[in-house]
């Protein structure tokens, strides 16, 4: 465990904001959450065995929920606010959000992103993984190889004491030299004890500015990747879904991370 005082004392020296005392996990709390992220990881792993053409959203919403229970854990986002289904599934144009349904029947050629989030003895662990359905052109499945990509190279560089915006930095430069962009108005999230905690991950911006990132950070990196223009909306009718405004691709991947001493630890993909 750092010296939080003593640590955070040298970078309000220089005028660099830090992280609050409670946004760092206690060994207890992190063990918590890599159990509740390995329940993740198995759940979203169900998914990805059954996960085809011709099934219903609420198919999968159906295995996330019988896994999940099965496993001993509980799905956050059921009665979350009022979201009323066990995970999210955002196909096509649908951002993030996407609300389960019987009536949203996958077809060839299709994306789409699962985001499962597990409590497990009171703590969580959020991740999301998009697939692609049927025989999905080239250039799909270029797009998506692009988003996972660009999450991989942010956690890459990722290292204590690094810097917040960073991994927005890396993200977006890697998105925007293969054509795509990334939605600026969403973004990951601090999670462990809660569902969405402080800080705010941005998915843009410029290196080495921020706030200055802890051993013993646990947050969300889950870049939404749209594959013309980053502009979006919300649905009108369900309050939930966010929609690419020009009706193109988006595509997103979502981890859960940890600060090490050391570097980072994934504990849900």
């Amino acid at each position: 465990m750092i010296n939080y005082d003593e640590v955070s004392q040298k970078y309000k020296n220089m005028n660099i904001e830090v992280p609050t005392k409670d946004m760092i996990k206690t060994p207890e709390q992190i063990e918590g959450i890599r159990q509740a992220g390995i329940i993740n990881n198995m759940v979203l792993d169900e998914v990805s065995k059954h996960i085809h053409q011709g099934m219903s959203t609420q198919d999968i919403d159906d295995i996330v929920y019988k896994k999940t229970i099965e496993l001993g854990g509980i799905p956050a986002p059921l009665n979350y606010e009022g979201f009323p289904k066990s995970c999210c599934t955002s196909i096509n144009d649908a951002v993030c959000h996407g609300i389960p349904s019987d009536k949203d029947i996958l077809q060839n050629g299709d994306i789409i992103n699962v985001d499962c989030t597990t409590i497990y003895k009171g703590y969580y662990a959020d991740a999301s993984r998009t697939f692609c359905i049927g025989n999905c052109s080239e250039e799909t499945k270029r797009f998506v190889k692009v988003c996972k990509e660009s999450l991989d190279l942010a956690v890459k560089n990722l290292k204590p004491y690094s810097r917040l915006r960073d991994i927005g930095y890396y993200i977006e430069s890697y998105v925007k030299k293969h054509g795509y962009t990334v939605v600026h108005e969403i973004g990951g999230h601090g999670v462990g004890v809660g569902f969405h905690e402080d800080p705010f991950i941005y998915h843009y911006g410029r290196k080495n500015t921020g706030m200055v990132l802890f051993p013993g950070m646990v947050f969300t990196i889950e870049p939404m990747i749209n594959e013309f223009s980053r502009e979006v909306f919300l649905d009108a009718d369900n309050e939930w879904t966010i929609y690419t405004m020009d009706g193109g691709l988006s595509c997103q991947f979502e981890y859960t991370v940890l600060l090490t001493e050391t570097g980072v630890e994934i504990l849900s993909k």
